[in-house]
């Protein structure tokens, strides 16, 4: 199998499009044509469905597109391994953090440590909802993230490396007195204004079964994906929000805020390392892992 195939294979499919593939790969469409029609012939399938709009995969053309990326993948890590060998570590590490978590506390140190000990690693970092990263980890495209969650989860794996309780986050007035430390029980929070983030974060799913174990109901006025605009609302006394410490602390450095930990009960949430189950680290991305390890038992 010539891997060149599957990479145009993969292109078409991103691209949505053979005539927009052969622009990006910078090929003649009748020479791109090709290498899918030899494809076909050789899995015997249809891989494609054309149609006026552009083309999209089948049944079979999905399947060969999940494993394709794997094949690439395994293909690159072999000839950066190659080419490293016998140097320090070097090459690309994609690395993604969950969104109000402490990863984002993490970032920054995580890229300095880098840029320190192993100049020749080029880190890509990646905020983004711990679905869309699991699965970037699961096809390869990503090499590790810390995010939300434990598992199990198929084609992944999680290493828990911390756990945090979640903390009622509001302007002076709307929940005490500034300098925060004090408890707030959940059910007083049935009554508070809440900026969350959709339901497809962990956090909100957390928050919303917390309610509903104490047959409550959130009063969510809005929900906000974005970090700096939720800190702004908040800040602006548009509502409260509920944040795990670690990325309550970093709001707090910008803006007086009060914080108080949701007790009766406690709602804790768990912080894990994801990894591919079936893919092994590279040796920058094995360099990256141990940094995460460093930085995490350092932190407050």
């Amino acid at each position: 199998m010539d891997t060149r195939r599957l990479y145009s294979f993969v292109k078409i499919v991103d691209a949505g499009s053979i005539t927009r593939a052969a622009d990006i790969l910078h090929i003649a469409q009748p020479a791109l044509s090709q290498q899918l029609s030899m494809l076909e012939s050789h899995f015997k399938q249809q891989l494609l469905i054309r149609s006026k709009r552009g083309v999209a995969p089948t049944e079979a053309g999905r399947a060969l597109y999940r494993h394709a990326q794997l094949i690439l993948r395994q293909v690159e890590l072999a000839q950066a391994a190659v080419d490293v060998s016998g140097r320090a570590p070097a090459g690309s590490v994609s690395v993604g953090l969950a969104p109000y978590s402490m990863g984002a506390a993490l970032a920054l140190p995580l890229l300095t440590s880098v840029r320190e000990r192993y100049p020749d690693i080029l880190l890509h970092i990646n905020e983004n909802f711990g679905g869309v990263i699991s699965e970037a980890i699961m096809t390869g495209r990503m090499d590790m993230a810390f995010i939300y969650g434990a598992g199990p989860m198929r084609g992944v794996q999680f290493e828990p490396l911390r756990t945090e309780d979640l903390f009622l986050i509001a302007a002076p007035g709307r929940a005490m007195e500034p300098g925060g430390g004090a408890d707030v029980p959940l059910e007083e929070l049935a009554d508070v204004e809440l900026l969350l983030p959709s339901r497809i974060h962990t956090i909100r799913q957390v928050v919303d079964a917390a309610f509903q174990h104490a047959s409550l109901q959130p009063r969510v006025i809005g929900e906000i994906e974005s970090v700096l605009t939720l800190v702004s609302a908040v800040g602006a006394d548009m509502g409260a929000t509920v944040l795990p410490w670690s990325a309550a602390r970093a709001i707090l450095d910008v803006q007086n805020l009060v914080v108080r930990r949701i007790v009766n009960p406690t709602i804790p949430v768990k912080l894990s390392l994801c990894t591919s189950d079936h893919q092994p680290l590279s040796e920058p991305a094995h360099a990256v892992h141990d940094l995460f390890h460093e930085l995490i038992s350092d932190f407050g």
